[in-house]
């Protein structure tokens, strides 16, 4: 995803110390002399210092003939950075990226593949599917799992239980309900922006459509189909009981703000913007609770957009072996019950989940990223992005514009910005 919105979603994360570089620990007893470095770009912000001072020192021990060099680096301007170090020689042989970004480095040629491995020795079955699916490009598995963070559904337990809605819901229709209790009076059922793209995402998603679809080589855009246009109408319906502004996104107000002031039943967002709300009103810490999206019934919650990071390698490295090794132990058990316990995010598998089941919070979202998606996995997507017409068709819907046209001409431009080459 874009580095501003990846910021958002991560704001639940720890601050990291301000050491930019941390060196490999040298020569341990028993290690070879002769000893290669592996040097590894990661982002600042992903995991606490402490984090990376346990794994360096156990990876170290365990590869006695490898040293770590792990260089943070800042989400601004990271895209051209990354695309310059990996037509250099002696760039980074890790990199951490989001998860959307990986098929515009594949299709410069900047990326090793590592399907093999994905398949012999990282358990790629059980990945996440919002992680998962935009690393695997044009038949290859490029991007590799490492943690992932998604929306949920905050709310306020007070004003729930003065309404007499006694347990969150579990499907869309039992959402509209309470939510149509909870909006009364000075109380907005629920604050939801007119433009809030991820969040329709979802909701299009779980009806089986998409924002565009890859068909022979070609991208489309497919917001007029009748799936996508059903999960316009849900949004429509569930925005309507609320007042949030129909021409504008979650952060415009800041949607923390507006959910602050204590007369909001219900915010869609990562878990991490309780934290902000708390700060603004510290009346409501201990007030809060988290449910996922619901989905249609109650099998299974509603999907979501995912967020958060992979782990790639940088093509023609000449230290392919040890970058893998790297790669296969973030990506691994042992260390990503470890993340996710310091830095509140999901693990990159299903199973895994158990690391953050005592925080309400994280399971809450764990549970949505079992149903996670991401954007369409096409190079050109970020362009969309740059002048996103889903948002001005949202708007237009939302002001009373007949839905299936202006979906048509929102896919219209869709389809115009992925084939743009």
């Amino acid at each position: 995803m874009n580095p501003r919105r990846l910021r958002i979603a991560l704001s639940l994360t720890l601050a990291l110390a301000s050491t930019a570089v941390l060196p490999g620990c040298g020569v341990l007893p028993g290690g070879s002399d002769e000893r290669t470095t592996v040097t590894v770009w990661l982002m600042r912000g992903s995991a606490s210092d402490a984090f990376l001072k346990r794994f360096t020192e156990d990876f170290e021990k365990q590869h006695g003939d490898l040293d770590l060099d792990i260089r943070l680096q800042e989400w601004t301007g990271i895209g051209e950075k990354v695309k310059a170090a990996l037509k250099n020689d002696d760039g980074p042989d890790v990199i951490e990226v989001g998860n959307t970004q990986v098929a515009q480095y594949v299709d410069q040629g900047g990326l090793e593949d590592l399907t093999l491995e994905s398949a012999r020795d990282l358990g790629m079955k059980d990945w996440l599917p919002g992680l998962a699916e935009p690393g695997r490009y044009d038949g290859g598995q490029y991007g590799i799992p490492w943690y992932a963070a998604n929306r949920v559904v905050i709310y306020n337990k007070d004003l729930f239980e003065q309404a007499g809605v006694e347990r969150p819901p579990r499907t869309r229709q039992q959402w509209l309900d309470a939510t149509e209790r909870l909006n009364s009076g000075s109380t907005q059922g629920i604050y939801l922006a007119g433009q809030d793209w991820y969040t329709l995402a979802g909701f299009i998603w779980d009806e089986g459509g998409d924002l565009a679809k890859d068909r022979s080589g070609n991208w489309q855009g497919t917001l007029d189909t009748p799936e996508a246009l059903r999960g316009m109408d849900f949004y429509r319906q569930l925005q309507a009981l609320g007042d949030g502004p129909p021409n504008a996104d979650e952060e415009h107000p800041p949607q923390a703000e507006v959910f602050a002031k204590g007369d909001v039943a219900q915010l869609i967002a990562v878990p991490g913007v309780a934290r902000a709300i708390e700060e603004k009103n510290p009346e409501l810490k201990g007030k809060l609770g988290y449910f996922p999206v619901p989905g249609k019934t109650t099998r299974k919650p509603g999907a979501v957009f995912t967020g958060g990071s992979d782990l790639v390698v940088r093509d023609g490295t000449d230290q392919r072996k040890g970058a893998v090794e790297v790669v296969k132990a973030l990506a691994g058990e042992k260390w990503q019950r470890d993340l996710a316990r310091t830095m509140d995010y999901v693990p990159n598998k299903t199973k895994l989940s158990s690391a953050v089941s005592g925080k309400a919070a994280i399971a809450a979202m764990a549970a949505g990223a079992a149903q996670g998606r991401a954007t369409p996995n096409s190079p050109q997507w970020a362009a969309v992005e740059a002048d996103n017409p889903i948002k001005k068709y949202m708007s237009k819907v939302l002001g009373g514009a007949d839905a299936p046209a202006a979906a048509k001409a929102a896919s219209r431009r869709i389809t115009e910005e992925l084939d743009a080459s």
